[in-house]
């Protein structure tokens, strides 16, 4: 008995040591296979010792204003070339320690089944950040419906469109929003996740899509530069590449569609 009870107490002054020696991360996510697959990682890295408190946010905007506050230790939202728009803009100490998803974008009509029926003076939804925004534009123009001043790639606006012979209007919109709006326009720009999240329609009924093989869209875990090498956060990156749970939610999250998304630190 006396043996039996030793272990007891032994076993509780472990499982005590383990909880007093968890490390919280709060990790900003926007709603869809980003916040899910997070989701799916916590009982993972909780046997590793770290509970992560997941933060949705519902814009593009906060979780780099939260990050850069110290309100939250990582995010989980955004690809490379847009965290260097937010720095040049913002001047934002902020660098990346991984990769994650690559999504990606394509455009969509829920009143139209082809480019050629979009009417002279059709209404189109974009994103509103610069750099997404470019990514939209490059597919308008791959589609035929505009041309971009030569040599802007991804950083075109609006104000970069030399010809617009439909006499497009555009709408500018948050991104995670751009599903919700796409029955009001002729032509919208859609992200696979935020639609899938939405449930609103198909999202692997775009009209074209980007592509997946351009690593730089990579969506990237982002800290700031002073705690790069901190091991919670970068253990954090290594159980999500690593986790079955998240793969399975990540695939899950594309409507099992593997046309829409690919799992960057794979290749």
């Amino acid at each position: 008995m006396k043996l039996r009870m030793i272990g007891l107490l032994a076993a509780t002054a472990i499982s005590l040591a383990t909880a007093a020696q968890a490390e919280t991360v709060k990790i900003g996510v926007v709603p869809g296979a980003y916040a899910d697959s997070i989701a799916a990682l916590v009982p993972e890295a909780k046997g590793a010792g770290i509970d992560i408190e997941a933060v949705e946010f519902t814009d593009w905007t906060t979780p780099n204003v939260a990050l850069d506050a110290g309100d939250i230790d990582l995010n989980y939202f955004q690809h490379r070339p847009f965290l260097d728009n937010a720095i040049a803009d913002r001047g934002y100490k902020l660098t990346d320690i991984g990769v994650g998803i690559l999504a990606n974008i394509g455009l969509y009509s829920l009143k139209h089944k082809s480019f050629d029926e979009i009417p002279d003076g059709g209404k189109v939804a974009i994103a509103n950040d610069p750099v997404n925004q470019g990514r939209g534009l490059l597919l308008l123009e791959r589609a035929g419906l505009i041309k971009l001043k030569e040599g802007v790639g991804f950083t075109g606006t609006l104000d970069d469109i030399t010809e617009n012979p439909r006499n497009l209007e555009f709408t500018e919109v948050e991104g995670p929003q751009l599903a919700r709006v796409t029955a009001d326009v002729d032509l919208a720009l859609g992200y696979p996740h935020f639609i899938a999240a939405s449930g609103l329609f198909d999202p692997g009924s775009g009209l074209i899509y980007s592509g997946i093989d351009d690593r730089r869209f990579s969506i990237i875990f982002t800290v700031k530069e002073d705690r790069k090498d901190e091991p919670a956060l970068k253990k954090v990156v290594e159980l999500y590449q690593n986790s079955p749970a998240v793969k399975k939610t990540i695939a899950e999250a594309y409507h099992g569609n593997d046309k829409l998304y690919t799992l960057s630190w794979q290749h």
